[in-house]
């Protein structure tokens, strides 16, 4: 299946190298004597049911029993910007999603609530914006945190200071914001006054897909609406101190009148890291850079002599709640990491027991006995 014979899928970001994934994972997963798939991209979600765009409109879909059978876990199911392989015939017209496309990446974090277990929150994404509200007090670890994640999943990430209209010192908001955003552009935006919606536009490249993240509140829809030109999204009255109440329930890609692609999520209430590597040293490039000139490799940055990162912070070159930050967020990988290797262990064992009392049963029904 080539690029030109699909014309809305390649207005959704698809190019030849999804041409080859999907081909790959079309033979790989097959059809089960089904008609030949076509590609799909999931731009929502509700409640199991997924709204999926292929070459001839929007559909309807819901997941072959394989797809749900064969995942190991939630996260492996279809998320929005995922691209799929759909076959339509049901009489209501509902698409069936046959296989999913190994993703390029995505933003994951650890699922809310007590449950040890991933939430993709968009994926195949170009561009992670990172909304945070100039009239409230903007959390510098909490941007770290949204970095870290970001950088993990391969996008580039963009802080994006909303409600600058409402802020009397903007130019300082955002040089504040930039030490916890190293590595990453922050641009100040006004929905009431326009301020940086142009330059914003400029960063969303057409066929690219960014996707919204930030907290309840911050003006995410009222930004969905400003860059698609319609109202689009609910929005609420901004209440006291500037602050607005949450109003997108679900994720969902649109389609900008540029080409770009715009994932718009709803506000979190809590942002916990799933995993994330790479995403600390990127997000704490400064940090890893001092680290390099360590006297030793394994170097904890605490007590250790010829520590180059703890002689940063005394010279006043790296703040010391920054380093204490990276800390925190890797002594909680370490701590999720155990609880994920607890997890699998239980599960290895559970099926263990499952398939010896299978074993077990099969055994009675062909040689008899208790």
């Amino acid at each position: 299946m080539t690029i030109e014979n699909t014309p809305r899928p390649a207005a959704l970001g698809w190019d030849a190298s999804w041409a080859a994934a999907f081909d790959t994972a079309a033979r790989t997963l097959g059809t089960n004597g089904a008609a030949e798939p076509a590609p799909a991209r999931v731009v929502a979600e509700h409640r199991g049911r997924y709204i999926v765009s292929a070459a001839d409109g929007d559909h309807s879909a819901v997941l072959a029993g394989r797809v749900r059978h064969e995942a190991a876990s939630r996260d492996q199911l279809p998320s929005v910007g995922d691209w799929v392989g759909i076959a339509r015939g049901s009489a209501d017209g509902t698409a069936m999603v046959r296989f999913v496309v190994p993703r390029r990446g995505a933003f994951v974090r650890q699922a809310a609530g007590d449950v040890t277990a991933a939430q993709v929150v968009a994926a195949n994404v170009d561009v992670a914006l990172v909304a945070a509200a100039l009239s409230g007090d903007i959390s510098a670890r909490r941007l770290e945190r949204y970095l870290t994640l970001a950088w993990e999943s391969g996008a580039t990430p963009i802080v994006v200071l909303t409600k600058a209209d409402l802020s009397e010192d903007v130019d300082g908001a955002v040089a504040a914001a930039s030490v916890s955003a190293l590595g990453a552009d922050v641009i100040a935006v006004s929905a009431v006054t326009g301020l940086g919606l142009e330059t914003l536009s400029r960063r969303l490249v057409a066929g690219h897909t960014a996707v919204l993240l930030g907290s309840s509140g911050v003006g995410k829809s009222t930004l969905v609406n400003q860059l698609l030109g319609v109202e689009h999204q609910r929005t609420s009255v901004v209440g006291d101190g500037g602050r607005g109440r949450h109003t997108t329930t679900h994720r969902e890609l649109v389609r900008l009148a540029s080409g770009a692609l715009l994932i718009d999520t709803p506000g979190m209430r809590e942002l916990q890291l799933w995993t994330a590597d790479s995403g600390l040293g990127s997000a704490f490039a400064d940090v890893e850079a001092a680290a390099a000139s360590c006297r030793f490799r394994d170097c904890a940055h605490g007590a250790e002599p010829g520590c180059a990162v703890r002689e940063a912070v005394d010279r006043g070159e790296l703040a010391a709640e920054r380093l204490e930050h990276g800390h925190q967020l890797r002594r909680a990988l370490a701590y999720l990491k155990r609880k994920q290797d607890d997890l699998a262990t239980v599960e290895a064992r559970a099926k263990i027991k499952s398939l010896t009392r299978g074993l077990q049963s099969r055994l009675r029904d062909k040689y008899g006995g208790a």
